[in-house]
């Protein structure tokens, strides 16, 4: 996993938690399943990076 991987799947899954946490302050549900939506996305993207190193080795 390249190290800009890293810092982008970092950076999603923040600006998810924010969203989340923004969300949830606010009431906005919409906003809120943004967020958890965002850090999913991050999850399964770092999952995905983590897999092609495995097969790199």
């Amino acid at each position: 996993m390249g190290i800009d991987d890293k810092i982008s799947n970092a950076s999603e899954q923040a600006a998810g938690k924010v969203k989340e946490g923004a969300g949830r302050a606010t009431g906005d549900e919409r906003l809120e399943s943004e967020g958890h939506k965002d850090q999913a996305s991050a999850n399964l993207k770092q999952a995905g990076e983590k897999i092609k190193d495995v097969f790199r080795s």
